[in-house]
């Protein structure tokens, strides 16, 4: 048990109110003790609130429960179905057209569109790594990745592969950025002469066939070292240097090409992180509070060289007219809060009940951003004075509704203009995707941000219809209606309630994060889908997702888009992917059981042995995916789904959960960190694991959060009792 300090009738760790006291707080303006006092008022007022709405899940869950019981086996009729999930209240009605009002929004979120990157907060160094991911190096994402087709060979660097990279960049640059006599392979010099950019190819002046793609330049020591180019609102920085080892065997002294790749970046306080307690709470604030700040370091070993990573600088230039101008260094960051359901241990009220976790982060991680709101100069985040808080795991209207209170109330407290915190609403919920217009509507002055979350929204289109029938394959269930429609209606929906110009409209993750020749295939199948950003998993990927969006317009299909009118239906989006008259081999079955197994094992081990809450975790077939409990719940929820209507049994089951164990022990028998789980089976993550499949059904919301929790606060109470 911690320590824990009274505040105003809340007991609270004594960790999070030393952070508080003496770090977070003092800075901002606000009274500690004023702070204190409006925190427990907040969660005074707003806590039975918050549970009231999780029973009004569990109540309409039941309800739809019994519905599908009572009509098992029966054709579903759409109608009658609709009829009951408005008289239940699961469905509301939609009113009136409207345009959201957001304000003062920043300019990556409003008017620029590229990837957007996920990292746990509590990892400092990917932090910073993804902060810094607004510029990357096109050659080094070509040469250390498959995106040409293979990996770069052993050894050193290999001359004939750094050819090839130059190729493959400058081929980009003849697509997005063309010459009207040439090929950019082709140039053999770059020179300035009075704020106009000249290009030599073949004894003869070149141009840009657009020459307002050329923005500025940079000097060094009154030689030029960098151009800059625009496409799509995005910069391309050409970098200019002889000395350089490619630079010098260049015709141009081309040395790199940078892309402005991760123009957001979601700080993450929830799916990817294992924060359980006081301690975890008080690291990811910590980290926050350094981002914020701009003073966050982490001190790293590469190549045998220690390296102080900081966040980066930014980038001043000479526009064409002469002046000095600024590129942002950084990515700007938003906070995803933790939702509704969780509660944490760091903070109990005045009935010593714990406190939901979202009022706590939404309380905290405000404050935190009012460092960055105080600046006028340096990093800065929010050049609009806005907080971006990305809610999850919303269930409908009313919890946008109570999402909005939050920050209000907290606005209050806190002295900030109202409307300051911008929302993200995530669209991962079926009750979220069903209502989104009434959803915005909720939040219309807040909005800056919806997205589609394919995992976490099929976890939840399983639990949700659970008793319906058994579920499809998990691989069959991306080619289903509703898929289709979700991922049309969320645009649709979006523009329609004048996103467009206000906030994102995001698409989900590309979850391999070795596969980039793939990514570069599929990937841009997201911009042209109308998305001003969409999520990838390193900041390597971002630099290559940011080809997509030199190619594609986003503005334009979105106009298209809206030209064209709505697309996927409410109907289809209802349609449950049941397997009606499944005729599954063993073999089938058997493979289902084992992918899902081995998904669930190779997560929840790193999860709760070493509280690594996003990982690259070996799948079955030895590939890396990016594995977080958004993973896990489709995977658990598939199984449980399986096991209720028994297609397999609890012994099939635990078979394939013994089996897999042994080949995730294999996987990971290079971590000197890990604990087997084989041959006893007895581990606490193993049994964490076994509860999400066999208690899966009764998880609220099939989340599994409640489980991991639990299981990393029993791992971490016996490691301190030893």
């Amino acid at each position: 048990m911690s320590d824990r300090i009274e505040k105003y009738g809340l007991s609270i760790d004594a960790k999070l109110v030393d952070f508080m006291e003496s770090e977070a707080i003092p800075g901002t303006g606000i009274d500690i003790q004023k702070f204190w006092q409006g925190f427990a008022e907040i969660i005074e007022k707003l806590g039975p609130k918050n549970k009231s709405l999780l029973e009004k899940r569990e109540d309409i869950q039941s309800k739809i429960d019994e519905w599908h019981i009572a009509h098992r086996g029966q054709v579903t009729d759409i109608e009658q179905y609709k009829s009951f999930l408005f008289d239940i209240g699961y469905l509301v009605p939609e009113e009136e057209d409207f345009k959201i009002d957001t304000s003062n929004v920043d300019l990556e979120i409003a008017n620029l569109c590229g990837p957007q990157l996920v990292v746990p907060i509590m990892n400092a160094r990917y932090a910073l790594n993804a902060a810094n991911a607004r510029w990357g190096s096109l050659y080094d994402a070509f040469y250390g990745t498959d995106a040409m087709g293979d990996l770069p060979p052993d050894g050193g660097y290999s001359n004939e592969r750094g050819d090839k990279v130059i190729s493959n960049a400058k081929a980009h640059l003849d697509k997005v950025a063309p010459l009207n006599l040439c090929k950019w392979q082709e140039i053999s010099k770059i020179s300035i002469l009075e704020g106009k950019l000249l290009l030599s190819a073949n004894e003869q002046e070149v141009a840009l066939i657009n020459k307002n793609q050329f923005i500025g330049y940079i000097q060094n020591n009154n030689s030029l070292s960098e151009i800059i180019l625009v496409q799509n609102g995005l910069h391309i920085r050409i970098i200019i240097n002889p000395d350089h080892v490619i630079g010098k065997i260049d015709r141009a002294n081309i040395s790199d090409i940078i892309l402005e790749a991760a123009l957001t970046t979601i700080m993450d306080c929830e799916d990817s992180v294992a924060a359980v307690d006081g301690e975890d709470k008080v690291l990811a604030y910590k980290n926050w509070l350094g981002l914020m700040k701009g003073d966050l370091t982490e001190n790293i070993e590469k190549a045998g060289k220690n390296i102080t990573r900081r966040l980066n600088s930014d980038i001043e230039y000479i526009n064409i007219v002469g002046s000095k101008a600024i590129l942002k260094g950084r990515s700007l960051m938003l906070n995803r809060n933790v939702g509704h359901l969780m509660t944490n241990p760091s903070v109990l009220d005045s009935s010593g009940n714990e406190v939901g976790e979202g009022l706590i982060d939404a309380m905290c991680t405000t404050i935190i951003a009012m460092h960055d709101l105080s600046k006028s100069s340096g990093i800065r985040n929010s050049l609009k004075g806005s907080v971006y808080i990305v809610k999850p795991k919303m269930h409908g209207p009313e919890e946008v509704a109570f999402t909005e209170e939050i920050f209000t109330s907290v606005e209050n407290v806190l002295g900030l203009p109202l409307n300051t915190v911008k929302i993200g609403i995530m669209d991962e919920e079926r009750r979220t995707s069903a209502n989104l217009k009434e959803c915005i509507r909720s939040a219309k002055s807040r909005v800056a941000f919806i997205n589609t979350g394919f995992l976490d929204r099929t976890g939840d289109e399983i639990h949700t219809s659970m008793e319906a029938g058994p579920f499809l394959r998990k691989g069959d269930m991306k080619s289903t209606e509703w898929i289709k429609s979700y991922e049309e209606r969320n645009v649709d929906i979006g523009l329609n309630c004048g996103l467009q110009g206000r906030a994102q409209i995001g698409k989900g993750m590309w979850a391999m994060p070795d596969l980039m020749k793939d990514m570069l295939e599929q990937k841009i199948g997201h911009p042209k889908a109308g998305a001003n950003c969409a999520w990838v998993p390193s900041p390597t990927a971002a630099t290559l997702h940011a080809m997509h969006y030199h190619m594609v317009d986003v503005f334009d299909v979105q106009n298209e888009i809206i030209e064209g009118g709505t697309r996927g239906t409410l109907d289809n989006l209802l349609k449950i992917p049941v397997a009606d008259g499944h005729n599954w081999s063993q073999e089938d079955i058997e493979q289902e059981i084992e992918n899902n197994a081995q998904g669930i094992l190779g997560y929840v081990v790193r999860w709760v042995d070493q509280g690594v809450g996003c990982s690259k975790v070996p799948d079955i077939h030895d590939i890396g995916l990016m594995e977080d409990r958004a993973t896990c719940r489709i995977s658990s929820q598939a199984l449980s789904n399986w096991l209720h209507h028994k297609i397999v049994s609890e012994e099939q089951v635990m078979e394939s959960m013994k089996k897999m164990a042994a080949v995730v022990d294999d996987q990971n028998k290079n971590d000197g960190n890990y604990i087997s789980m084989s041959p006893t089976f007895d581990t606490i993550a193993f049994k964490a694991a076994c509860d999400l499949v066999f208690k899966g059904r009764v998880q609220p919301s099939g989340y599994t959060e409640p489980v991991l929790h639990s299981r990393r606060i029993e791992l971490k109470n016996k490691d301190s009792i030893n």
